[in-house]
């Protein structure tokens, strides 16, 4: 199930507008372009800044996700009908055969319940060729990066044309070993409007992802940093064995 910041037509509509700066995908067009993928699974594509990015350079994409307020906003932006779009999850894909699937930013953490978490790996396993990457990042569960998610360190205003000034921050609600569970608040100025969104996220030791990647088939070619956020993640390549 969609959270709402994704799944509410209201908010899908501005999230690229509240998350204008996203360099943090530059990393994957650069592995996309490194490993020579001419087809690309994008694993919880949101609003489709990423699968756009990579069908502009030419290359056939596939764009999978839970919420249809996101997928509606990635299918009406220019260039949109130059990729496959589909509400759902990798845990249910159509057959498929890509060089690279990728799950940027959140996506990998947001999976929190275990037997999803396998599902998701299984299925973008199954949509691989042989030879074949998935790539994905987590961060690194000691650097605590949820200490940081406070009103007043992420309060901000965005003056958002036709929509008027949205105010937005996050705000931690609960720390349970593994799960941090937070709340994203939105106020619309224009008709005082708010809205809410509860998200939680696992942070999941390098140990850990290593062994599900590999009792699910993968071979773990490297563990990337982040060129964003030097230090504070893992980025994970693992590949579908070739003659698989």
């Amino acid at each position: 199930m969609a959270d709402e910041c994704f799944g509410h037509p209201r908010l899908a509509a501005i999230y690229d507008l509240l998350d204008p700066d996203r360099g943090d995908l530059d990393a994957y067009a650069r592995m996309a372009e490194e490993f020579r993928a001419r087809r690309v699974l994008d694993i919880g594509c949101g609003t489709g800044v990423f699968a756009l990015l990579l069908a502009d350079r030419g290359i056939e994409v596939v764009g999978v996700d839970p919420a249809q307020a996101s997928v509606d906003v990635a299918q009406g932006k220019p260039g949109g009908q130059r990729v496959r779009w589909i509400h759902g999850d990798a845990t249910a894909l159509p057959p498929l055969r890509v060089d690279l699937a990728t799950m940027t930013a959140n996506v990998a953490q947001a999976i929190v319940d275990p037997k999803d978490w396998q599902e998701t790996l299984r299925g973008a396993y199954g949509s691989l060729r042989p030879g074949g990457r998935l790539v994905f990042e987590t961060r690194d569960p000691a650097r605590r990066a949820w200490e940081e998610w406070t009103r007043e360190k992420s309060y901000g205003v965005t003056r958002i044309p036709g929509v008027g000034a949205v105010e937005s921050w996050v705000q931690v609600t609960d720390v349970r070993g593994p799960l941090v569970t937070f709340r994203s608040t939105y106020v619309f100025a224009a008709d005082g409007q708010v809205l809410t969104s509860d998200s939680t996220l696992r942070f999941r030791e390098r140990r850990e992802v290593e062994a599900d990647l590999i009792a699910r088939g993968y071979v773990i070619d490297e563990v990337r940093d982040a060129p964003d956020r030097p230090g504070r993640e893992f980025v994970f390549v693992a590949r579908r064995p070739e003659g698989d």
